[in-house]
């Protein structure tokens, strides 16, 4: 296998995450920011998601576009969140992002780590 990065990532982003996402840099006046979403080890059920803007693209980074949000994954988390999809719920209830993973084999009772 050669050193090129893969071009792209199985990770959804759904119409209502790209519409807060745009809203967000818009509110911050950015159009520099990318939305990054890692997987780190941590939590009860060993590992944790990680979603944050970031300006940087480092080596092996792997980016998909949704009508210009743009999602970026490291290359040690793509198996990890291959087939993931991001979410804004915006209810009574809840109000965030959340990520539905069918990598994820079981997680914690809080909900906040998975392995």
């Amino acid at each position: 296998m050669t050193d090129t990065a893969l071009e792209t990532h199985g990770v959804a982003l759904t119409d209502a995450a790209a519409a807060k996402v745009k809203s967000l840099l818009e509110q911050e006046g950015r159009d520099d920011l990318r939305l990054r979403l890692a997987v780190q080890p941590g939590g009860c059920s060993g590992l944790i998601y990680q979603l944050y803007f970031d300006e940087r693209l480092l080596d092996g980074d792997v980016t998909r576009d949704f009508e210009g949000v743009e999602v970026v994954v490291d290359k040690m988390s793509v198996p990890y969140l291959d087939g993931a999809s991001i979410d804004f719920e915006d209810t009574i209830q809840k109000q965030g992002f959340t990520i539905d993973n069918p990598q994820a084999q079981g997680s914690c009772a809080c909900g906040d780590s998975f392995h």
